[in-house]
């Protein structure tokens, strides 16, 4: 087997996330894999996803660079989300909900708990 179809999930995962890979190939026994992430929020993503590999140090060399530092990306929530669950998803800590809330007021209304499936919010940098 390949070094590419055994990270095909992962290449899959980060063509879903929007990474403009300009690279991959297979050099040297390893797989490398360069490319720029639109927001930190996708970078880090796609190397939670290379870290739940075993050995994965000994066969890929990732080099994902970001455009857009000035917030750490972007969720649309849906059914079932509430800004806790969102929190503890993207910065593992449910107790940063107010984080969320304060940046997407405007959005979001008068209470954190009024988020509805659809609206897109802004996450700012942990």
């Amino acid at each position: 087997m390949n070094l590419k179809d055994k990270y095909a999930d992962l290449l899959k995962l980060g063509q879903e996330l929007q990474i403009n890979a300009s690279e991959i190939s297979e050099e040297g026994g390893k797989l490398k894999v360069r490319g720029t992430a639109e927001y930190q929020l996708a970078k880090d993503k796609l190397w939670d996803k290379i870290k739940s590999y075993a050995g994965w140090e000994n066969d890929l060399v990732a080099d994902i660079k970001v455009s857009n530092t000035d917030v750490y990306g972007y969720y649309v929530v849906k059914s079932g989300d509430s800004l806790s669950k969102i929190a503890k998803d993207v910065y593992d800590d449910g107790k940063k909900y107010m984080k969320i809330y304060e940046a997407n007021k405007a959005t979001i209304g008068d209470s954190p708990d009024r988020i509805k499936p659809g609206q897109k919010l802004q996450l700012p940098n942990p």
